[in-house]
């Protein structure tokens, strides 16, 4: 199971942190991912951690945001900086099923949180 938190309204150049909480499997085993979908748009990869700590980001958020992860905890981050407001959209956490194209294919979803950033 995976449940997000964190999200909320912030200002433009705002900054927020979400988590996800993971339980029932070996969290520290799997790679981890967030993704987005903003209104009237689909799904967006944002950013992936590998189990060994590597991260990849997608061009959007590079330089914004950071994936980090606490295995002691079985948590997932994702560390928002410089909010836009084209951030705005429900962000999710997931499990990596395998990675293509150097970004993962997500496999069990959690729970959405939303961001919101006025302008």
């Amino acid at each position: 199971q995976l449940q997000a938190s964190g999200g909320g309204l912030v200002q433009f150049g705002g900054s927020l942190r979400l988590s996800c909480a993971a339980s029932g499997f070996r969290f520290s085993s799997f790679a981890m991912s967030w993704l987005r979908q903003a209104p009237g748009k689909g799904v967006e990869w944002i950013s992936d951690i590998m189990n060994d700590d590597k991260t990849a980001y997608a061009d959007s958020v590079k330089g914004r945001f950071t994936i980090t992860r606490d295995n002691s905890k079985n948590t997932l981050y994702l560390q928002m900086n410089n909010l836009r407001p084209e951030d705005t959209a429900v962000y999710y956490c997931a499990t990596c099923r395998a990675r293509v194209a150097g970004r993962c294919l997500p496999d069990v979803w959690g729970q959405e949180t939303l961001v919101t950033v006025s302008s």
